[in-house]
């Protein structure tokens, strides 16, 4: 027998796991009702009647339930008293209220009151016959109210244990499918966000590329008309012209792995590292911002100023949305080894919230990637949240 789990909730039996409690319910039952034959074959047969359409319970259940509540009436007809087959009525209703359609079970509710009624009747009158006519009235009375109420509670609690279980199952049913649609959406989302970001990213390409290129120009016009006098600053400039050529070669070789389909250039220059003062300034002004910028700025491409410049950006963006009015940043750049090494830290309670898991951290990881830098994002152990990359110059 087989016992499953979805996800994070209730243990429940596996498919072939039912199967085998069905039949081994449905036979225990049908095997019990042989101890009516000690009382008549009548009575062996309703038992018989009653147990044996429970092995279609689960897939049939509305079946099961006007199968079981026939041989009850019949067995209410009849004058039986109280047989072994009478247990399959509380799992016939809870069968109906749980795998039925709701409608059906209040009818099976509606029927299993009235039987619990007429049965308390017929049983009662049955208990009562030896006792003297002038007492019976009073006497049936008395034994019919608790019978009733024994009987009703035992029918409510079949049909309410089924109607809840419907009603649980049919909410796991709405919370999982609601689940796939917000991880689908999700999912729609991070994917629109890196398209968008990949597009900028073509945009900023345009200014990248168009100045090493107007670099080689300039510096090859210059080459042209100075090698007639003077060929050693022919050779000058012509060294130069292939350094800014390589540069704008590395550059779109980068950029161009993001690309996806075509874009629409902007004609505005992007950002660099000579422009972080001005984007920090009103920061540091409010004291919310304190700044560690070399003096002067490194040298380095436009491509890798840009992604430090839109890196601190969107760093200090979290920051407003997420650590808090109060909290205070630190930016520091530094030039190490080769490398440019970038740093936004607040101390606020960003480590609570969830900073940085916003989709900005995907262009902000895939900026540095082309790069071939590093990103690391995350708490602070002491509280707040980081950002560090690290960047070839």
């Amino acid at each position: 027998m087989t016992v499953v789990r979805r996800g994070d909730g209730p243990w429940r039996l596996g498919p072939r796991a039912r199967r085998w409690f069905d039949a081994v319910l449905a036979t225990t039952l049908v095997l019990g009702s042989s101890v009516m034959i000690s009382i008549g074959v009548a009575a062996l047969l309703l038992s018989l009647a009653q147990t044996i359409p429970l092995y279609l319970r689960r897939v049939r259940p509305a079946t099961t339930f006007t199968l079981v509540a026939a041989a009850s009436v019949a067995q209410a007809v009849l004058g039986q008293e109280p047989i072994w087959g009478q247990l399959a009525f509380p799992v016939a209703l809870y069968s109906l209220a749980r795998y039925g359609r709701p409608l059906q079970g209040w009818l099976g509710l509606g029927t299993g009151l009235a039987g619990a009624a007429t049965a308390s009747i017929v049983w009662t009158r049955s208990f009562n016959t030896d006792v003297p006519l002038e007492y019976r009235g009073d006497l049936e009375w008395t034994s019919y109210l608790p019978m009733f109420l024994t009987i009703g509670a035992i029918v409510i609690a079949a049909w309410a244990l089924g109607t809840q279980s419907r009603v649980r199952v049919a909410y796991e049913a709405t919370l999982l499918e609601r689940g796939q649609q917000l991880a689908a959406e999700a999912e729609q989302r991070a994917l629109m966000a890196a398209t968008d970001e990949r597009s900028r990213i073509a945009r900023e390409m345009h200014d990248v590329v168009a100045h090493g290129l107007s670099v080689v120009i300039v510096q090859a016009d210059g080459a042209r008309y100075a090698a007639a006098q003077d060929p050693q600053v022919a050779v000058d400039t012509l060294g130069t012209v292939a350094e800014a050529g390589r540069d704008a070669l590395g550059e779109m070789r980068r950029l161009l792995g993001l690309l996806r389909g075509t874009t629409d250039p902007g004609l505005a220059p992007q950002p660099g590292l000579g422009d972080l003062p001005d984007l920090l300034a009103a920061e540091v002004e409010t004291g919310r911002v304190v700044v560690h910028l070399p003096d002067p700025a490194p040298k380095v491409s436009s491509g890798v100023g840009l992604t430090v410049f839109r890196l601190v950006q969107e760093a200090l963006t979290n920051v407003r949305k997420h650590a808090g009015a109060t909290a205070t940043t630190t930016v520091r750049l530094r030039a190490t080894s080769g490398f440019l090494e970038v740093e936004v830290v607040d101390d606020g309670h960003g480590a609570a919230s969830g900073e940085g898991s916003g989709l900005g951290l995907l262009g902000m990881r895939e900026r540095v990637e082309v790069h071939d830098g590093t990103l690391v994002v995350g708490p602070e152990p002491g509280g707040g949240w980081a950002v560090r990359a690290r960047i070839p110059q």
